[in-house]
């Protein structure tokens, strides 16, 4: 079997330190992991609010340590929760202005996360009421299409993301990622995910493995292998989600990943498409430069 190559390769949703939870890799030790294995870009993410200034910084490091050696690009983000107030547009415009690529909507804060981990709801971030998205929401669809950045469904329920993803879609937003849809505390069925894809043109990300709960984790690569086939690769990209200190390290995991589609039967070229072209388009890079 042909070895897969890291090369050129975007994962758009990994975990560092400093979190809350004790993270695999620092922001800097990631950047020299990608680096060394010559990626393209990573998007980092944080469940605590914003992580587009110590993006900033990662890549003034590289440029003052490696002198311009290689093309890798750490970028930030923003994630709706508590700590950033929510649904607030303000904190989003300034996130996006500041360089942020991805706006995610609420993870822990989502009335479907907190329900689904037995937590009382009362404190949640809502993104529907009465059917409808909140006010607020429209506002934040409006910053994203802006900056053509890219709206991250996060933890919210397949019912709220059909809401949410036909108002994104009416608002003129032009990126929309499902986000682990696979995942428990999603669960959103094949079937919804198709009709998403056919209804809507959305991407779907699906991430490594699965956080179980207690520390356990379970790896997604069977499932994620049949809804490749199911829905076709243009429509799934290849994330790890990864940075969990109970997982590989991420350059460990995403050639795993994609070792696997390629020993079960996906063409390197349709991974590399999963893995490079389409993150590379939906944070506007060159996909040439990626090679």
């Amino acid at each position: 079997m042909e070895k897969v190559s890291l090369k050129g390769v975007i994962d758009m949703h990994v975990h560092t330190n400093p979190d809350l939870r004790h993270r695999a890799y620092d922001d800097f030790e990631l950047m020299e992991a990608a680096v060394r294995v010559g990626a393209r870009a990573i998007v980092i993410k944080t469940h605590q609010g914003t992580t587009m200034d110590r993006a900033y910084l990662c890549n003034r490091h590289n440029q003052i340590v490696h002198g311009g050696d290689n093309d890798f690009t750490m970028f930030g983000s923003i994630t709706l929760n508590r700590v950033v107030g929510g649904i607030n547009p303000k904190a989003v415009e300034v996130a996006l202005k500041l360089g942020a690529k991805v706006v995610w909507l609420p993870t822990q804060s989502a009335r479907n996360h907190m329900v689904k981990n037995h937590q009382d709801p009362a404190g949640c971030v809502d993104v529907i009421r009465d059917g409808k998205i909140v006010p607020e929401l429209s506002d934040v669809f409006g910053l994203i299409k802006d900056h053509n950045a890219v709206l991250g469904t996060a933890h919210i329920s397949p019912e709220e993301a059909f809401v949410v993803v036909e108002a994104a879609r009416n608002a003129g937003v032009k990126n929309i990622v499902i986000t682990h849809p696979e995942w428990w505390i999603v669960d959103m069925s094949v079937e919804d995910q198709k009709r998403l894809v056919k209804d809507y043109d959305v991407v779907l990300e699906r991430c490594y493995a699965q956080n179980m709960g207690g520390g356990k984790y379970k790896s997604n690569l069977p499932s994620n292998l049949e809804i490749i086939k199911e829905v076709g690769y243009e429509h799934v990209m290849v994330d790890t989600d990864g940075g969990q200190v109970e997982n590989p390290h991420w350059e460990l995991a995403m050639e795993e990943y994609m070792q696997y589609l390629a020993d079960h039967g996906i063409p390197m070229e349709q991974v590399y498409h999963m893995t490079k072209t389409i993150p590379s388009r939906l944070l506007g890079l060159s996909e040439a430069s990626g090679q």
